[in-house]
């Protein structure tokens, strides 16, 4: 049985550069890759290494989600996340068609990690341990930017099943940045952070890292904005990881991001919900009462999805989806 998995959600067709690289690296290494397409892939796509799943062969499988979750989304990727988790993974790795892996990212992923801790910090913009320039990530909220960030104490050796890795030269910013900032940038080295209760910064889709008890909380959401989806997916995450005392590790860049082409307005457009609303979000998720331990995670997730629905950020059919999910993550393999 494969324990460590890689997943991809793309529309490009098998001669894509990443995508070709990927599957070199992970045939060498006995990880299975899994790339899910959409209405937009190529009628045909043979790589070796790769196992390509189009919408067609999607709809087949034996998951409540795959005939509910709508088409040309990026919350597709849910049907990776649980395919490796039916096949028994115990790790999953996921990323993105234009992040280039460096040698690092290939390093066998531990749960157990030296880390700088931070708890009850608030907003923690992480980005700036690892540059002295003015930077902050995407969904970052915007009221928080020139927040003062916490000093840092010794290292620990924390257990993190929810890990995020930065990404060089194009990192993974917002709107607002790409149109008034420079670019490329490339992250310093430094040790990674951990942040426990009450601290929160939120975390991608591009170079993330999932270990088997956390699975349940890689759901991303269908009816929201795109360039919110995996952002308030990190929110639910971190506020659900509060009660099963897991922090959420950020590490150096292991990846460089080669962007794919964006209009940068329609991203600014894409994000406006997040940048009204980010705050209120965690303010929000921060004041549910949730139970605690990883034995209530399906339950917790259903009050925090109730809650941006509640707040007019999500449809209400985001919970016929959710309870889809829910049935299948758990299932027994």
């Amino acid at each position: 049985m494969k324990s460590t998995y890689l997943i991809i959600t793309s529309i490009a067709n098998d001669q894509h550069p990443v995508l070709r690289t990927f599957a070199e690296e992970t045939v060498k290494r006995d990880i299975p890759f899994i790339v899910i397409g959409d209405t937009k892939s190529p009628p045909t796509f043979d790589l070796a290494g790769c196992d390509f799943y189009s919408v067609e062969k999607q709809q087949t499988l034996d998951f409540q989600l795959a005939e509910l979750l709508p088409l040309k989304h990026y919350a597709r990727k849910n049907i990776g996340y649980l395919i490796a988790n039916a096949a028994g993974a115990e790790t999953i790795i996921e990323t993105d068609d234009d992040n280039v892996p460096q040698d690092d990212f290939w390093l066998t992923r531990k749960k157990e990690q030296n880390a700088h801790f931070l708890s009850d910090k608030n907003w923690v913009n992480v980005y700036k341990y690892f540059t002295n320039t003015h930077i902050w990530p995407r969904g970052f909220a915007l009221e928080e930017i020139q927040k003062n960030l916490p000093v840092l104490e010794n290292l620990k050796s924390i257990s993190c099943p929810i890990q995020q890795g930065l990404a060089d030269d194009n990192p993974d910013v917002d709107a607002i940045y790409r149109l008034t900032l420079p670019l490329p940038l490339k992250f310093d080295k430094h040790n990674a952070i951990a942040l426990g209760n009450k601290s929160v910064c939120p975390f991608n889709s591009q170079n993330t890292t999932w270990f088997r008890e956390a699975f349940p909380l890689m759901y991303l959401p269908s009816y929201c904005s795109f360039r919110m989806t995996d952002i308030w997916r990190s929110f639910v995450a971190q506020r659900i990881a509060w009660t099963c005392n897991w922090p959420i590790l950020f590490h150096q860049s292991t990846v460089r991001q080669e962007r794919n082409e964006h209009n940068l307005m329609i991203d600014f457009q894409e994000e406006i919900s997040g940048y009204s609303n980010n705050l209120e979000i965690i303010n929000s998720l921060s004041e549910l009462n949730l139970k605690e331990g990883a034995n209530h995670i399906s339950e917790n997730m259903v009050l925090c999805y109730t809650k941006l629905i509640e707040l007019g950020l999500i449809d209400a059919k985001e919970l016929t989806l959710l309870d889809a999910w829910l049935i299948d993550i758990t299932a027994k393999n």
